[in-house]
C-alpha cells in the first residue's frame, strides 16, 4: 500500500509499504477514505525528529471503511463506515473508566513515562503506524472506532478523529462562565473550531493570529479578531476590548512552536542539529518550548481566570512566570484530548444539516495522498492559504 512516511526533518515521502494485518483479536483493518494533516504533525516535521524512526507512517486523523475485524471486536463489522480517534484506548481500564482516554493504562508507554499510545505519533507514544495511508491497522478496535452513517461526505465526520474533540475539550476546560469571554490564541484548525464551539455555547470570542486567511475565517464564524502581525501589544489590545480586565479564559491553540520566541527557536534548532541518540535524551530532560503564546495567555487572562492548553508542548525545562500565575490566581488545564469522551456531545451537531460548527468551512485543500509532501510544505510555511488539508488515498 501507499503511505506517508517520515525520513527526516522536513522530509516526508509517499512510500510503498506492506499492507497491515490483524495481529491481535482486538484489531481492525480499515480502508482509509479520508485522512488529514494536523498541526501537531508539523511538530514531527520540524522539531520532534529525535523521537521518530525513518519510515514511520504518519497521521492520526483518519476515517474509512472496515475491511476486517479481530475475534474480540463486535461493535463494528466489515463494511461499516468509521472514524478513528487518535487515542489508542481500551475503554475498560481505570483511566478509561474516568473518561481519561488519553491516559489509558492498557496502552500507556511506561518506559517513556508517557500516556496512552497515539496513532502515528513518535516513539514516546507507542510508534503506532498512522492513518495517512491506504489502509490502517486499528489497535483496541473493540472500543476506539466510531460508526458514522452512510450518505454525508467524509468531511462531515473526519474531524471527529481529533479536531472537534480537541476543540470541544479546549473550550470545556477553559471554564468560561455563562455569557463570558474567551481569547483563542492561534487560528489553525484547532483554534478555528475552538472559536466556533465557544460561539455555539454563547461566549464572546476574540481570536488572535497573524495570517490574514485565518483571521478572515474566524471573523466569518463570529469571532472578533486581533491581528498579531500589526499589533505590538496583543495582551493590551485584548484588554482594550474587555474594559481593561482581559477575557475570562484563554485557549492556547499554538503550542511549542510559537512565533516570537527567538531563544526557544534557537534551542530547538540547535537540538535538531544533534544526532537523534544525543538529541532525544536532551529533549526529555532539558528541552524548551517556544513560549510566546503561553506567556501572552498569562498576560491576557483576567485575574482568577482559566487558561486551557490544547497546543502541544514538549519541553522539560520551560521557564514559567510563576509569580504572575500565582498573583493572578490563574487556573491551568491541559493535555491530549480524550476523544471518545466528547463524541456524544459532538455527534448531534455534526449530523445537523444546518452545520452549526461549520465543518464544511474548514478544509482549504483536498489533495491525493501522493501529494502529501507538498501538502506538508505549504501547511508548515502557511502558504497558499493552507489552514486544513485533507488527503484522499
Amino acid at each position: 500500500m501507499k503511505a506517508v512516511t517520515w525520513h527526516g526533518r522536513r522530509d516526508v515521502r509517499v512510500d510503498t509499504v506492506p499492507d497491515p494485518a490483524i495481529k491481535e483479536p482486538t484489531d481492525a483493518i480499515v480502508k482509509i477514505t479520508t485522512t488529514a494533516i494536523c498541526g501537531s504533525d508539523l511538530h514531527l516535521y520540524e522539531v520532534l525528529g529525535p523521537f521518530m524512526g525513518e519510515g514511520d507512517i504518519l497521521g492520526h486523523e483518519p476515517m474509512g471503511i472496515v475491511e476486517e475485524v479481530g475475534s474480540e471486536v463486535s461493535h463494528i463489522r466489515p463494511g461499516d463506515r468509521v472514524v478513528i480517534p487518535f487515542n489508542v484506548s481500551c475503554g475498560h481500564c481505570h483511566m478509561c473508566g474516568l473518561e481519561l482516554y488519553a491516559q489509558c493504562e492498557t496502552t500507556q508507554n511506561r518506559e517513556h513515562g508517557t500516556g496512552a499510545s497515539l496513532l502515528g505519533y513518535t516513539k514516546l507514544y507507542g510508534q503506532v503506524p498512522g492513518g495517512q495511508a491506504e489502509y490502517l491497522r486499528v489497535p483496541q478496535a473493540q472500543f476506539g472506532p466510531v460508526r458514522v452513517p452512510e450518505g454525508p461526505p467524509d468531511e462531515r465526520f473526519v474531524y471527529l478523529s481529533d479536531v472537534l474533540p480537541t476543540a470541544w475539550q479546549a473550550v470545556a476546560w477553559a471554564d468560561v462562565p455563562d455569557g463570558g469571554s474567551v481569547t483563542v490564541l492561534g487560528l489553525g484548525p484547532i483554534g478555528q473550531m475552538s472559536c466556533r464551539v465557544a460561539r455555539h455555547l454563547g461566549y464572546r470570542v476574540i481570536g488572535v493570529d497573524l495570517v490574514p486567511e485565518r483571521l478572515e475565517m474566524a471573523r466569518r464564524h463570529g469571532a472578533e479578531v486581533v491581528d498579531a502581525a500589526v499589533t505590538d501589544d496583543v495582551p493590551g489590545a485584548v484588554r482594550q476590548l474587555t474594559q481593561g480586565r482581559g477575557t475570562d479564559s484563554v485557549i492556547d491553540a499554538v503550542g511549542m512552536e510559537a512565533h516570537g520566541s527567538p531563544v526557544g527557536k534557537l534551542a530547538q534548532t540547535l537540538t535538531g542539529l544533534l544526532p537523534d541518540r544525543a538529541a532525544a535524551p536532551l529533549m526529555t530532560r532539558a528541552g524548551v518550548d517556544r513560549l510566546a503564546a503561553l506567556t501572552q495567555a498569562i498576560e491576557i487572562v483576567r485575574r482568577g481566570g482559566t487558561i486551557s492548553l490544547s497546543g502541544v508542548y514538549g519541553g522539560m525545562a520551560d521557564p514559567m512566570p510563576m509569580l504572575q500565575l500565582f498573583d493572578k490566581g490563574v487556573t491551568l488545564r491541559m493535555g491530549q484530548a480524550h476523544v471518545r469522551r466528547w463524541i456524544d456531545d459532538l455527534m448531534p451537531l455534526v449530523l445537523d444539516d444546518a452545520d452549526p460548527l461549520g465543518v464544511a468551512d474548514l478544509a482549504t485543500h483536498r489533495l491525493p495522498l501522493d501529494r502529501a509532501p507538498h501538502a506538508y510544505e505549504i501547511f508548515q510555511k502557511k502558504q497558499d492559504g493552507a489552514i486544513k488539508i485533507l488527503l484522499e488515498p
